[in-house]
């Protein structure tokens, strides 16, 4: 996911469309399937499927967990999602949990990416008090995973801030980090002596800007100029204080690692002009750049074309100092280096660009810092939903942050496409799923250390404001039905096949009413 530029799009296909057209020539073999020189994926590449607490479990109020701030705006503003559903039962996996992980096994996966709900954890969102049937359940979970020799990748903070913090100011009060240190070290202390694959937070850049820009996200504060990087800074700080809490305390006994999920669109220009490679530019560090520079560059810090381009718009809207606060000597070393791997989830890519269209508005907003005017090719396939499937853009992206960061360790922790159509034949999210996998062999021969993928998501869940209308499961779930009945889609079995033999075989097919009618047997 990432945030929508503010000025209106460019229709105008330009020189991009020669730029488009040529990459998926590069790309591509003369049947149109993407040009895979690589046999097959490393005997060590792992496979996994991913979901997130709020989105899957379910069980709201069930067993001492509190309220999250998600909890809260479904209640208070249910007209922000555009069916009128919640998550309170979602997909049901408070309960189904089992059923989740035999679908992992059917699947063929080695590695489960889920997310801990910290009012589960800590009703009161503090340490005040411990839910020990929130622990259980985890502890249940985690349990089962290994048991099944299945890895648990587990995020600590996906969205789901308890309310009570939020009515604190939650990511934009600085005593967020501390918050954050003490709901990880429950973590690390219930659970670190199994889970040895932790991320901090999901997806900051997203988070903070449609939770405290645009206010479509929970806790719905509009501040796209102030409130934005104030949020960016704490969490990027929260995320260090985890990661070191882990090095200083825990790593020695427990033996495991933290990284971080981040995300990212790849930007392409419209057409070769300065205007528009300055634009991308500024897209690349705007977004990407603002997170993973301060921990996986070798300088640190923020990128200077951030800081140059704000303070300017600053200071032209009267402001004494910049609105992007910058970062301490301290803070800046604290933050460097502080992630063992990185998670990267990439769903699509955007054409980019800057001229004399743009308007600019006279008020505060890192839209207007950033400047740049977006739109989808309408050349590209859309398989359903909003994600427009281009995978050269990821393997771009891949290659990018190889070049840019000294070649880090990465896990693709999100990554595919959605339907809004009920039915087990889902032969457009093969084609995303075939293509991007495709592209990221590329971006493994090309030289890119990325250790895993998951494919997002396990089954259907509640896809924040976007309710239960965007069905993006390998398993179809049954959100009518009490029991939240799930079945595996033609692209749950594609992608089994491609797991278990680690080869991309765009010949193989297989009907799913089949396989269903067989394994009932």
């Amino acid at each position: 996911m990432s945030f929508t530029s503010n000025v209106e799009p460019n229709t105008r296909m330009g020189g991009s469309a020669f730029l488009v057209l040529l990459s998926i020539l590069l790309f591509s073999t003369s049947e149109g399937k993407p040009n895979r020189r690589l046999s097959s994926f490393p005997e060590d590449f792992e496979f996994g499927t991913a979901t997130s607490a709020y989105q899957a479990e379910g069980a709201w109020n069930v067993d001492g967990k509190g309220l999250s701030m998600w909890d809260h705006l479904v209640r208070t503003t249910p007209e922000s999602i555009f069916d009128n559903t919640t998550g309170d039962v979602t997909a049901n996996s408070y309960y189904l949990y089992r059923r989740d992980i035999e679908m992992l096994k059917e699947l063929g996966v080695v590695n489960y990416r889920m997310s801990i709900s910290w009012t589960r954890i800590l009703p009161n969102g503090d340490t005040s008090y411990v839910n020990p049937l929130g622990v259980a359940h985890y502890n249940a979970v985690i349990d089962e995973l290994l048991a099944n020799g299945i890895t648990p990748f587990v995020t600590i903070y996906h969205w789901d801030l308890p309310q009570s913090l939020s009515e604190r100011g939650g990511w934009l009060n600085e005593s967020v980090v501390e918050w954050m240190a003490d709901y990880a070290r429950i973590l690390y202390e219930n659970f670190g002596d199994r889970v040895k694959k932790w991320f901090t937070v999901n997806e900051p850049y997203v988070h903070c800007y449609l939770g405290y820009g645009s206010a479509l996200h929970a806790p719905q504060i509009e501040s796209p100029g102030l409130g934005y990087y104030e949020c960016a800074r704490n969490m990027l700080l929260a995320h260090a204080r985890a990661y070191r809490l882990y090095d200083e305390e825990f790593r020695a006994s427990q033996g495991g690692e933290v990284g971080i999920v981040l995300s990212m669109d790849w930007p392409i220009a419209e057409s070769d002009t300065e205007e528009n490679n300055s634009a991308v530019k500024d897209y690349i560090a705007f977004g990407l750049g603002h997170y993973m520079d301060p921990i996986f560059s070798e300088s640190g810090n923020y990128p200077q074309r951030v800081i140059d381009r704000v303070a300017a718009v600053s200071k032209e809207q009267g402001y004494s100092a910049s609105r992007l606060r910058p970062l301490t000597d301290e803070e800046v070393d604290y933050l460097k280096g502080s992630a063992d791997f990185l998670g990267l989830n990439h769903y699509t890519s955007k054409i980019i660009y800057r001229n004399e269209s743009l308007v600019m508005r006279n008020e505060p907003s890192v839209l207007d810092d950033a400047y740049y005017g977006e739109y989808y090719d309408p050349s590209w396939p859309l398989p359903g939903g909003y994600i427009y499937e281009y995978a050269p853009g990821f393997y771009s992206l891949l290659m990018h942050v190889k070049a840019a960061y000294n070649n880090p360790k990465v896990y693709v922790t999100e990554n595919g496409c959605s339907v809004t159509q009920t039915g087990l034949v889902d032969d457009v999210k093969v084609r995303y799923y075939r293509n991007y996998l495709s592209a990221l062999l590329e971006a493994i021969e090309g030289g890119a250390n990325i250790k895993g993928y998951f494919a997002w998501s396990l089954m259907d869940t509640f896809e924040w404001n976007f309710g239960n209308t965007l069905k993006f499961g390998l398993y179809e779930t049954d959100m009518e039905d009490p029991d939240r009945r799930r079945v595996a889609r033609k692209s749950a079995l594609v992608y089994k096949e491609i797991a278990r033999s680690k080869v991309i075989d765009f010949d193989y097919d297989v009907d799913p009413h089949t396989w269903l009618n067989s394994s009932l047997v």
